[in-house]
């Protein structure tokens, strides 16, 4: 079982830090405003507003402003301003026995999706495909908000992981099946084939979720998971919303869900709004949920925090 960080609450100090590609100052500054206005606290790691070409400074100083967080005792909760490019470029720099040991509240998705799946499978801690930094302005759904807050804040199981009134999800009725979710967005996990950081599916139930892809392109990266044996290995399957994501040859996203995720034969979830799209349904990676593909409904069976 993973280890859970401790609860968020108010006035708690969050650790921002940029760890993939920059962002304008500008937008960090509001974010930041918005985020303290919610009753957090905030300090910025060192290279937060830093810019090299599309990358927020070198690899090693990325990994020392997230490893910085991880050692100061005042922070709580690390949110990453954005994903964008590169955060799997800081995992050979960071000391995951140290982390195993200093457990804290990660929270995004986008290319994040490479780091919370590491820090659940190197340093055994509970992550959350949840908010950025980006998110917290006046424009965000509250359904955003009362999904983060009450996956980082509360210990209240089970728990339903649900979409907004009017966006049901769909199950294929293939079973009911329970294990630690993995996954997110689908081109960042492709991205780990092949390397140290490989995303273990083994047991797991398997989120992905993608944007602005083309669907032929969201077909080949699905196959290289398959061949890479993702899916033989895993118990289940989410598939979030495919945001932005233009049909090819007249296919669409639900086409190739039809085509090529049903005849896996898996318990499958499908519709899940997570990641990309408008409304962001917070899932712990790492956490033990139970997939009912009969009911259509994902339900959290240990909290992903703890008091």
């Amino acid at each position: 079982m993973a280890v859970k960080p401790l609860a968020l609450q108010r006035g708690d100090t969050v650790g921002i830090v940029t760890l993939g590609s920059p962002l304008d100052a500008g937008v960090i500054d509001a974010r930041i405003a918005y985020l303290q206005s919610m009753g957090l606290q905030v300090v910025l790691g060192r290279h937060v507003y830093a810019q090299n070409g599309f990358l927020a400074g070198t690899a090693a100083e990325r990994a020392d402003d997230l490893m910085a967080m991880f050692a100061d005792p005042r922070v709580k909760m690390i949110l990453p301003v954005r994903g964008g490019v590169g955060v799997e470029t800081i995992l050979p720099y960071l000391d995951f026995a140290f982390l195993r040991l200093h457990p804290k509240i990660v929270s995004g998705y986008s290319d994040i999706t490479v780091l919370l799946n590491a820090l659940y499978q190197f340093a055994g801690f509970v992550t959350f495909h949840s908010l950025l930094l980006i998110d917290f302005r006046p424009d965000t759904p509250p359904y955003n908000f009362e999904q983060f807050f009450a996956i980082t804040s509360s210990t209240a199981v089970p728990r339903a992981i649900s979409n907004p009134a009017g966006m049901p999800l769909a199950g294929n009725g293939l079973g009911i099946v329970s294990g630690p979710v993995v996954g997110g967005n689908l081109t960042s996990l492709v991205g780990t084939l092949g390397t140290p950081y490989e995303i273990d599916t083994t047991g797991c139930i398997l989120l992905l979720e993608e944007v602005h892809e083309p669907i032929n392109t969201v077909y080949r990266y699905i196959e290289q998971l398959r061949l890479a044996g993702k899916f033989a290995a895993c118990v289940g399957i989410i598939m979030g919303e495919c945001s932005d994501c233009p049909e090819a040859y007249g296919v669409s996203y639900s086409e190739l869900i039809r085509e090529v995720i049903l005849p896996l034969g898996k318990p499958l979830i499908t519709n899940m709004a997570t990641g990309h799209g408008r409304f962001k349904a917070a899932i712990p990676i790492g956490a033990v949920v139970r997939l009912n593909s009969y009911a259509g409904t994902v339900t959290m069976l240990e909290p992903g925090v703890r008091y």
